[in-house]
């Protein structure tokens, strides 16, 4: 089977079928290219995708990846990316193994066909002429013939006619001679091309053009096997890869399979757990008989800080409320009475009602009390703005709960300690780095590196004093130590020895479901103020802004702490709405202000004020 052979007259068709089988290179180069590009994207969205994901540094959700199912989350970005960089390596073996080869013999593939066909059209062109040269002799030797016939036929007429001279008959004669050489020449030459035409046929057909063919056919055979080859490579540059993107996957396998739930919810605990006993059983409170209210034992008001009527705050009043109660009403059930509010009157007039509508004239509860106690104390008024207000955290935590003030102080001791390593290490390079000079005196001014020295060596004592401190408070939280004396307050560092501290034995402030307070005094630390601080802090108390006003329905005479007197017509400022316990705060002027009913008041609050509601 060859193209020399059985393809010899289909010159033109195997020029068109060459040219087709390089286009169709071309395209497959093409094709392979374009999915050199889509795996480049892919793995660039993929890396995308994994970078979007990452945790950020030093960030709240950084934290959160200490839970199992998170872990197992960045394993899985990680391999993500680790995926996209297998994606990146098809593209780059494709690039190098396929485009890049391809396009170089697509080069030659076209210089070599150029060069076939070249040699073929030299082969045509050239038994074209031949062909040519033929059919000239050919001609020439068809008109001598011709010619030597009509001179042949004059010669003979001239002959035969008597009425001519011997002269012309001769002359005659002569031309016939001349002409039928002529003709023989002519079918000499006619003849010799004709064989050196059929030679150069023969030749043509049976020798130039079938080694020509047959060079276009193996170079488009190569053509074939070469395309069939990069097929190849395209499927194994696929399964090169198929290996490490396995290891891949089974790295996410194996993530996902050490996922621990019971690791997590062992970690939710740690994170929030307060450290704090459920509340107790509530007391039956029989309002048939005109007694104090009683409280047992374990009650909500008073489980463990009998007789310390002092309440204490922090900065922040987070964790240290019951769990199912908010922790914005904590502001103004302190200061509202803890009683619910009258009902209006009957009449249209108060007047009507004898001594006017009864005010909760109720004993008062410990809570109350102890907040009275609580508002004649300056260190305790700073508690509270500063608990009101979120004020910054304290040195201590004593702001959070036990158990999550623990973590707190152990992270900041651990801290702590490798910051002093770290000075450590630094003194000693400073230490070495002397005796270097000192032995040397060459290289250095051992002189100059005491000031530095010194430096380090106090930054070492001021660590260890914190560290000190931090591990004071930790063993007060564990329970190791008793409550810190004051030599260990000044031993810390936190206040000036020459101030005599103030102590506010603050309980840290519960609120119970039903919306009740209990005192208890905690294991955390006493927050130490100063008075000289405090009266700086009170100076710059700001009253809280009026959200709108009110205007009274009835007289109320606020016989209980906390209530404010009204007479009935009376207009006045709303500071704080009724936030569902029935009592909305109100102000008279900068230095009068309290709480009355409000059933008792029509509330007209100002859309624009911060904090006021819309009510349809």
């Amino acid at each position: 089977m060859s193209w020399g052979t059985e393809l010899w007259d289909q010159f033109d068709n195997l020029e068109k079928h060459t040219q087709w089988g390089i286009d169709i290179l071309e395209k497959y180069i093409k094709f392979v290219k374009e999915r050199t590009e889509i795996e480049l994207s892919y793995a660039k969205q993929l890396r995308n995708l994994s970078k979007k994901y990452q945790p950020k540094k030093n960030s709240k959700e950084e934290e959160e990846y200490k839970y199992t199912s998170c872990k197992a989350f960045l394993s899985t970005l990680n391999e993500m990316n680790d995926y996209a960089g297998q994606h990146e390596v098809i593209s780059e073996n494709m690039t190098s193994q396929i485009i890049a080869d391809l396009a170089r013999y697509v080069q030659e593939l076209k210089q070599e066909r150029k060069s076939n066909f070249h040699d073929g059209r030299k082969a045509q062109q050239h038994i074209e002429t031949c062909w040519k040269q033929l059919e000239s002799s050919k001609r020439r030797f068809e008109r001598d013939c011709k010619e030597a016939d009509r001179a042949q036929q004059y010669f003979e007429k001239m002959d035969a006619d008597i009425n001519v001279t011997k002269a012309d008959v001769e002359k005659a004669r002569q031309q016939a001679q001349i002409r039928h050489q002529m003709a023989e020449d002519s079918k000499a030459d006619y003849s010799s091309i004709l064989q050196k035409f059929n030679h150069e046929q023969h030749e043509y057909y049976h020798t130039h053009i079938p080694n020509i063919f047959q060079k276009i056919q193996e170079m488009e055979e190569r053509r074939i096997v070469r395309m069939g080859e990069s097929m190849k490579t395209y499927a194994e540059v696929d399964r090169q890869v198929i290996p490490i993107i396995g290891k891949c996957l089974d790295g996410i396998v194996k993530a996902a399979e050490s996922i621990d739930q019971n690791n997590d919810s062992q970690l939710v605990i740690e994170a929030y757990k307060s450290g704090f006993e459920p509340p107790g059983d509530i007391e039956f409170e029989d309002y048939t008989q005109p007694m104090k209210r009683t409280v047992s034992d374990n009650s909500l008001s008073n489980s463990k800080g009998e007789g310390k009527p002092e309440l204490k705050f922090g900065g922040k009043s987070k964790g240290k409320l019951w769990p199912f109660i908010k922790k914005n009403k904590l502001v103004s059930l302190l200061t509202s009475p803890h009683q619910p509010p009258p009902p209006p009157p009957a009449s249209a007039s108060p007047s009507a009602v004898p001594n006017g509508p009864q005010s909760p004239k109720q004993q008062k509860e410990p809570l109350s009390h102890r907040f009275n106690e609580f508002m004649t104390s300056k260190p305790k008024i700073h508690c509270f703005r500063s608990l009101k207000r979120g004020g910054a955290t304290p040195e201590d935590f004593s702001n959070l709960p036990p158990e999550q003030r623990r973590k707190k102080l152990q992270q900041k001791v651990d801290e702590l300690n490798k910051e002093i390593q770290k000075e450590v290490d630094q003194r000693d390079a400073i230490t070495k780095m002397k005796d270097v000079y000192l032995k040397n005196p060459q290289m250095g001014d051992p002189a100059s590196l005491d000031h530095k020295l010194t430096e380090v060596s106090q930054n070492i004592e001021k660590l260890r004093l914190e560290v000190q401190k931090f591990e004071a408070w930790l063993a007060e939280v564990e329970g190791r130590l008793p409550a810190r004396s004051e030599q260990a307050r000044r031993q810390s560092g936190m206040y000036d020895s020459q101030n005599p501290p103030t102590v506010n034995n603050c309980a840290q402030d519960r609120e119970s479901p039903d919306g009740s307070y209990t005192e208890e005094q905690s294991q955390e630390s006493e927050v130490k103020v100063l008075a000289p601080d405090f009266d700086d802090d009170f100076d710059d108390e700001e009253p809280l802004p009026a959200i709108g006003t009110c205007k009274a329905l009835y007289t109320f005479e606020g016989h209980n702490e906390g209530t404010i007197s009204v007479v009935e017509g009376e207009t006045l400022f709303v500071i704080e709405e009724d936030r569902g316990d029935g009592w909305t705060r109100i102000r008279r002027s900068e230095d009068e202000e309290g709480y009355v009913p409000t059933s008792y008041v029509e509330v007209y609050l100002d859309k624009n004020a911060k904090g006021a509601k819309t009510y349809i």
